[in-house]
């Protein structure tokens, strides 16, 4: 394959753009055998250095970092990004040209034209003469400016930086999808536990107030029970937690229905140790569990049973959540799946939406059920993910 074909298929790869490798190309040649080769790795190396401080959008911390790498794709003496409000950084010579940087930047920030100015400087050893400002966009509205420096302004140059503006602008668009799942995934977990709060706080605190006079102590420590769930079910950080912090919380809720159903409540575990540790979404089993108890046995005549186990799997995790209760009708579970009926099955529709979102459609809820004959619900989670960690 020839070099500069290679080149442009690894870039497409990657994302950075031919015109700033062809630019680069240009002005290397002078880095012997293999320059085509050398400079493609190079830029690629570059890239995958800037594109992760990138992904945090226009944060002074992130820009400041990311800004040598910026300078080095683009090999201009200086660079300046700033958002639509100030200067974020000034990167290079001519540190005495920073003070005016955002100033540069102010038609390019209301127009979104890019611009090439000449520079008056009063240092003869000063290598900055002109800048070239483009602007960066996000869903089509200017959310800031990449500026280069340097002593000339050639078409090619810029072009090269447009480029690299456009490179950014993709990072810039990621971070917004990042946030905006972020908070999609917030608000799912606030729906869920708008959905299954009530009714089981009322139910609960039925519970414990009929042990306060027959039994204080065993009210006392059904009390401490809601409590440590209802920390659990209501903290505000994390969009994570482990495997075993989520059976603990699933331990004291099973404790308190335990209480309301005496001996027709029946559970069994079955957990592996070495899958304890797994990353796993925020509130993703307890609505299984609650599932189990609310619609499988709230209803069934006589004793019913809930089983929960985790097993090792490979390279996933694997559990499951089987109950013997009343069951449901498949068509009907279909509804529920697809969120065209939300007073069936809590939390179904929304843990399977969030485990999609998260790790792909080959990870979402199995449920194997029928009318009269219980159900199962299985999840199979990676137990490694890049970007998913409890904290």
């Amino acid at each position: 394959m020839e070099p500069l074909v290679a080149v442009l298929v690894l870039l497409a790869l990657v994302g950075v753009p031919a015109t700033v490798l062809w630019h680069i190309l240009r002005g290397r040649r002078e880095l012997g055998s293999g320059p085509a080769e050398r400079a493609t790795f190079e830029t690629l190396h570059t890239a995958s250095l800037a594109a992760p401080l990138l992904r945090a959008g226009l944060s002074q911390a992130g820009v400041l970092k990311a800004s040598r790498h910026l300078r080095q794709l683009l090999g201009t003496p200086a660079i300046a990004v700033t958002n639509a409000e100030e200067l974020l950084v000034y990167d290079g010579t001519g540190d005495h040209h920073a003070r005016d940087a955002f100033e540069h930047a102010i038609a390019t920030l209301k127009d979104g034209r890019t611009q090439v100015l000449q520079l008056d400087c009063d240092l003869p050893e000063c290598p900055i003469r002109h800048a070239i400002v483009v602007p960066l966009t996000t869903e089509d509205r200017v959310v800031g400016s990449l500026a280069a420096y340097g002593d000339h302004a050639s078409a090619g140059l810029v072009r090269a930086v447009q480029e690299v503006a456009r490179w950014v602008d993709s990072q810039l668009e990621l971070a917004e999808l990042d946030r905006s799942r972020t908070m999609l995934i917030e608000a799912e977990v606030r729906a869920l536990r708008a959905q299954i709060s009530p009714h089981f706080i009322y139910n609960s605190l039925t519970t414990i107030a009929s042990f306060v006079r027959t039994d204080p102590e065993r009210a006392r420590e059904l009390l401490i029970d809601f409590a440590d769930f209802t920390r659990y079910s209501f903290r505000r950080h994390g969009e994570f937690t482990t495997l075993s912090e989520e059976l603990h919380s699933i331990d004291h809720y099973l404790t308190l229905e335990r209480a309301r159903f005496g001996d027709q409540l029946q559970v069994t575990l079955r957990i592996a140790p070495e899958v304890l540790a797994v990353a796993v979404p925020f509130l993703c089993l307890q609505p299984l569990v609650e599932n189990a108890v609310r619609h499988g046995l709230e209803s069934k005549p006589g004793v019913g049973r809930i089983t929960i186990i985790a097993e090792d799997a490979g390279a996933d995790c694997g559990i499951t959540v089987e109950d013997d209760g009343l069951g449901m009708d498949p068509e009907r579970l279909r509804r529920v799946l697809a969120g065209e009926d939300r007073a069936t099955g809590v939390g179904l529709a929304n843990v399977d939406e969030r485990l999609r979102q998260v790790y792909g459609n080959e990870y979402g809820l199995i449920v194997e059920t029928g009318e009269g004959a219980g159900t199962k619900v299985t999840v199979r989670l990676p137990k490694y993910r890049p970007g998913v960690s409890a904290r």
